[in-house]
């Protein structure tokens, strides 16, 4: 595997090493140790799976203090723009956003630290998204960044109009709330 920092510390982008033949191919997804050399110790203790339409929006979440999730997220079938928010408030890119595109072709996955809102808006008529988390859910702790919140300027692969959110999603609190 290879693993990718980008611009905004905390976040990664990792590509596995393929193998494939007539047959179909085999990749590792996950290696404890590497991932640990690489990115970090991370105790992951659950495996999500979500299915989507296209122009699903499923974002911008966080849990606060001791919920906060750090995510390892990839795409088994179908298309996806993920996005990350750094919303830890020390840091030097607060506010800024990175984004990648995850497919069943370029077989890519997203490592998410915690103190990051987290979404993905789906690309392909359907997709099924996969994702691990180093914590549990909290109803109490969740809360959802506004996706339009013109403080980060978050810059769609579609027209806005298109995309479709869930009633608690359309309601996000602003950066500046948060």
């Amino acid at each position: 595997m290879e693993y990718i920092k980008t611009e905004i510390a905390g976040l990664w982008v990792i590509e596995p090493k393929v193998f494939a033949d007539s047959r179909g191919y085999f990749m590792e997804t996950y290696k404890k140790e590497s991932f640990e050399q690489q990115i970090a110790k991370v105790d992951f203790i659950q495996d999500n799976e979500s299915q989507s339409s296209y122009g699903v929006f499923r974002g911008l979440h966080y849990q606060e203090g001791d919920a906060a999730q750090a995510k390892l997220v990839r795409v088994i079938q179908g298309k996806v723009w993920d996005i990350a928010v750094d919303i830890r408030k020390n840091s030097p890119t607060f506010g800024k956003y990175y984004a990648v595109e995850l497919s069943d072709e370029n077989k890519r996955q997203f490592f998410i630290s915690r103190g990051f809102a987290h979404g993905f808006l789906v690309l392909s008529e359907t997709a099924v998204f996969s994702y691990k988390v180093d914590n549990g859910y909290s109803p109490s702790s969740e809360r959802t960044l506004n996706c339009f919140d013109p403080d980060i300027a978050i810059q769609f692969p579609i027209d806005q109009s298109l995309l479709k959110l869930s009633e608690k999603d359309k309601v996000g609190k602003s950066l500046k709330e948060i």
